[in-house]
């Protein structure tokens, strides 16, 4: 699996980008929501996801963490695909489509095209508990570009954690108690789960 990309974004488009990376150009699908954070960067950064079909092979990217792992919990919806789940990303901000689905909206999920009252309806019924057992804050602010909490994400993710439980429970461990060591940061935050 393709975690990440870092390189110049030799192209833009609002709905790909081309990623350069040690002389080698990665075409990867993006949202609307992704576009509007890179569009004046000339390298950068894009979480990925790959998806692996019988005709191609295809690369989603993402701006943040927390986008590419609620297009994962989309794509795990029965009836929802990956261009389903990008074109909701496109038409709403993370934040927003979360609230929607925590909150049972399934008005605001029918707005979105391709989305019709039955998928919509599914959408709500299969994520509203997951994704409401995060808070929306962790949800949509990934960890700050920090050696130490990156270190102990990696470990907790690597442990079957959620990553975005994972980052709760590091944001609250650390606003407890700033400056542990990361074995320390890692077992106060697995307490905290």
């Amino acid at each position: 699996m393709i975690a990440y990309l870092k390189g110049d974004f030799v192209y833009k488009s609002p709905s790909n980008v081309h990623v350069e990376v040690n002389g080698v150009g990665y075409e990867v699908h993006i949202s609307l929501n992704t576009y509007s954070k890179i569009q004046g960067a000339d390298k950068g950064i894009l979480f990925t996801h790959l998806l692996v079909r019988e005709d191609a092979h295809l690369l989603y990217g993402f701006f943040d963490l927390a986008e590419k792992e609620l297009f994962q919990q989309l794509i795990a919806v029965s009836g929802i695909g990956a261009s389903t789940a990008r074109v909701m990303l496109s038409y709403m901000k993370p934040e927003e489509l979360i609230r929607a689905i925590t909150q049972g909206d399934t008005r605001t999920l029918e707005g979105v095209k391709g989305i019709g009252k039955k998928t919509a309806e599914r959408v709500v019924l299969e994520l509203r508990d997951k994704l409401s057992k995060i808070s929306l804050e962790s949800n949509i602010s990934p960890l700050k570009n920090n050696t130490l909490r990156n270190d102990a994400l990696n470990a907790l993710t690597a442990l079957g954690i959620n990553r975005l439980a994972a980052e709760q429970a590091l944001e609250k461990t650390l606003s407890a108690e700033p400056g542990l060591p990361v074995e320390e940061l890692i077992k106060k935050a697995l307490r905290t789960l």
